[in-house]
């Protein structure tokens, strides 16, 4: 199944001053003095009752486990190299309903345990940066990729930061490109019918008996002949120390999609097209169809407010809008709270709220006049509420060892997420950083 929920794990680097003088020997601070190695992990879990899979109706529940390992490595005074590896392994009983013909009795309310029910997505970012002598200007480069059953990417970029004004001001640009490739996957009743020419014969066709309407004909159909999807993305951000108390920045994303950019496994089911089953499970009309084109705007703003030694206020607010006409609010506060110099715990919350693609309709609403359709809930209108607290650990002098890696800080989050639609989940990230000794 396609969600889109995601689930974030933040890294930080740290840039020092340089200090000059005029004699021959020049004297300034490593951007990273050592060797960082960050072990991430996050644990996904989500259930709900609109399916896209299976038309707009049916289990979406999920399982996802995401284990990370981060490795900055200081190259000399200025530069360092960035390597970010992980795997996301998940568990879905909606995507394993892409093919439920594999059980006696398909539901699209039960999973089966067809190929597509689990998949791992392996992803590796390589990023280098250099920093300049006085440290107000760093630029950086990267290089990702990953791969999972139906999907490959391939993504390069880089960015630019100049700080100025004593460094109370920051401003940033990044562009990135990420060029993905489909293997496309199908329904399974969608393909058998197709490959066999537009009948009845074959594939499941042979091994089932079709009720309700049984001259099914989802004339629709047809293979994805572009298997490409390409995004370009331009990122501005500015930030600025207003007071000692206040700092806020300012960001502006502009994204442009072209290519496949519907999702080939999941039904459509028309509203003028009569219904035909196999046992439980509705077969499809046809496949999602989306423009291959999609332009996306947000923009917000983050604000920080130290209010004292033990309490700082965070807050973040986001306004989303794109050509298939989206529009969203996001919302977000969090406020750590310092009991001591090792431990900080801080509580958080978000609020959502979307409205649809026009492309948009709940199952059997669409009509097959339609040149564009989609049952995908995360296309519809809805508002979702995001509850959580975390916990972090910092050993200012890395006494807890291992081999020749001290412990600098262990960071702890949990997040449970509900829609108004019925799909809730929970999310739980862990993150250990070591420093070399």
């Amino acid at each position: 199944m396609k969600y889109t929920i995601g689930i974030t794990l933040l890294l930080v680097s740290f840039f020092s001053f340089s200090q000059e003088n005029d004699s021959t020997v020049t004297y300034k601070k490593r951007v990273l003095e050592s060797i960082e190695v960050d072990f991430l992990a996050s644990y996904y879990k989500q259930d709900g009752i609109h399916s896209a899979v299976s038309g707009g109706q049916g289990t979406e529940n999920l399982t996802d486990i995401t284990p990370t390992i981060v490795v900055a490595v200081p190259l000399n005074d200025d530069d360092v190299l960035t390597v970010d590896a992980g795997i996301s392994a998940y568990s879905s009983a909606s995507s394993s309903n892409i093919n439920p013909f594999d059980t006696n009795a398909p539901s699209p309310w039960q999973a089966s345990s067809g190929a597509s029910q689990s998949d791992a997505l392996t992803s590796i970012v390589v990023n280098y940066s250099h920093s300049s002598d006085n440290r107000n200007t760093i630029w950086n480069a990267h290089l990702s990729g990953s791969v999972e059953y139906d999907y490959s990417s391939l993504g390069f970029g880089g960015g630019l930061t100049k700080l100025f004004n004593d460094k109370n001001s920051e401003f940033n640009v990044s562009a990135n490109v990420y060029l993905d490739t489909w293997s496309p996957i199908y329904p399974k009743e969608l393909q058998d019918f197709k490959s066999n020419g537009g009948n009845l014969n074959g594939g499941i066709f042979n091994n089932y008996t079709i009720s309700g309407n049984m001259a099914y004909n989802p004339t629709k159909f047809s293979f994805h002949e572009n298997k490409n999807r390409n995004s370009f993305a331009l990122s501005l951000s500015f930030s600025q120390i207003v007071t000692k108390k206040i700092q806020f920045s300012i960001f502006l994303d502009i994204l442009q999609q072209q290519g496949l950019l519907s999702t080939p496994y999941q039904r459509v089911y028309f509203s003028d097209v009569a219904n035909s089953y196999v046992n439980d499970f509705q077969l499809a009309d046809d496949i999602e169809r989306l423009p291959d084109s999609r332009f996306k705007l947000p923009i917000g703003t983050r604000i920080n407010y130290y209010l004292n030694e033990r309490l700082v206020i965070r807050t973040y607010y986001r306004y989303y809008t794109d050509s298939w006409d989206i529009s969203s609010h996001t919302m977000n506060i969090e406020l750590p709270i310092k009991l001591s110099d090792k431990f900080t715990v801080f509580p958080m919350y978000r609020y959502y709220t979307q409205q649809q693609s026009k492309y948009f309709a709940p199952y059997e609403k669409h009509l097959s006049t339609e040149e564009y359709y989609t049952s995908d809930y995360d296309l519809s209108t809805f508002n979702a509420n995001q509850f959580g607290f975390g916990i972090n650990y910092t050993d200012i002098f890395t006494n807890a060892k291992i081999w020749k890696f001290g412990l600098k800080n262990i960071d702890f989050r949990y997040n449970y997420y509900k829609r108004n639609d019925g799909l809730d989940a929970n999310i739980v990230s862990f993150g250990v950083k070591f420093v070399e000794q």
